[in-house]
């Protein structure tokens, strides 16, 4: 059986700032085999891109500190690996397509010379073979090779994507994490971005995480799913499992604050409140000032991690043995 190109066990990360210590990852779990295609998904604020940060160890700290957790990428630990040798790592085990391609990219540096970097650091070749390498990969995502000596300023935010995307797969990732990569652009620019990612990921047979809130990014791309919510998987399965047979009140919530296309007249179900302060989280289940199915127990104790399935599994009190038994779980139309 293949290993995980990315293995993440109890991943606690804090950020300890002068107004109090915010608690961004809570013992975050998460495996990704070779050329699977994960979705990492949650509202803003509920740890998704420190997540990402993490597995390139780019947390700024101070204020972010590890406190716990391991991250073993590709067999590698990531905590206990060299800066040299992170280096290495960053582009070539592991690349990075960051939310917003307008601040991703270096506005006085013509885009080929951004690409060509990336082979120059890592293939060790000329800069002259690096800007050929270069023409091809600008082609590879739909960009004339002829606009490789314009300056960032001079595309489309689109394009812009694009070229962020080319320069993280100059290094030929195992695996490439993307967060909210389509969130600046408009929805048919999102589809074309999205369907150059899949047939990119075939092309170079490697592993993506991500990240993102857009269910129907999930749906169109991804092959399993975590749900993450105030720094911790609520939810995991694949992607039949997530939206099949939703387990978690959280992941019900999020579905049902989804308009429903064939009911023009049907009312979105927002999900009551807001998400927790991560400097004074709740007790017990992080979600119960929000969950329709509280129950006392919730306020008080860590929900267990409950499989419905092999891989398929929710942290929610309903799914202890004595709640099942009085029919205490979701079913979702």
């Amino acid at each position: 059986m293949d290993k995980p190109i990315l293995d993440i066990k109890n991943l606690v990360v804090e950020y300890r700032t002068d107004d109090g210590v915010v608690q961004a990852l809570n013992g975050l779990d998460l495996t990704i085999m070779p050329g699977e295609t994960h979705g990492l998904v949650g509202e803003t604020g509920a740890g998704k891109t420190t997540a990402g940060l993490g597995v390139l160890r780019l947390i700024a700290s101070p204020p972010g500190v590890v406190v716990d957790g391991t991250i073993i990428l590709d067999g590698k630990d990531v905590q206990q690996t060299t800066e040299k040798d992170m280096e290495s790592m960053r582009g070539y085990d592991v690349s990075m397509i960051f939310q917003d391609p307008m601040t991703s990219l270096n506005p006085v540096m013509t885009v080929q010379d951004q690409i060509a970097e990336v082979y120059e650091l890592h293939e060790n070749i000329s800069h002259d073979k690096a800007i050929e390498l270069t023409h091809a990969m600008l082609e590879l995502v739909g960009i004339p090779a002829e606009r490789g000596n314009e300056f960032p300023h001079q595309f489309s935010g689109g394009m812009k994507q694009r070229v962020v995307i080319a320069i993280a797969l100059a290094g030929n990732p195992k695996l490439l994490i993307a967060d909210e990569p389509t969130t600046a652009l408009d929805v048919t620019i999102q589809a074309q971005v999205l369907d150059m990612m899949k047939q990119l990921k075939k092309e170079y047979n490697m592993a993506m995480l991500m990240i993102t809130h857009d269910l129907g990014i999930v749906a169109d791309i991804c092959d399993r799913v975590s749900v993450i919510y105030a720094g911790r998987i609520v939810e995991q399965g694949s992607l039949e499992d997530i939206f099949d047979r939703t387990r978690h009140p959280y992941t019900e919530g999020l579905f049902n604050s989804l308009p429903n296309l064939t009911d023009r007249q049907q009312k979105l179900k927002p999900i009551k409140g807001l998400m927790p302060d991560p400097s004074n989280l709740p007790s017990g289940c992080t979600f119960h000032p929000r969950c329709n199915y509280v129950m006392d127990i919730c306020s008080k104790e860590n929900p267990p991690r409950v499989y419905r399935g092999e891989s398929h599994y929710a942290e929610c009190h309903l799914y202890n043995e004595e709640n099942i038994m009085k029919g205490g779980v979701i079913e979702r139309d």
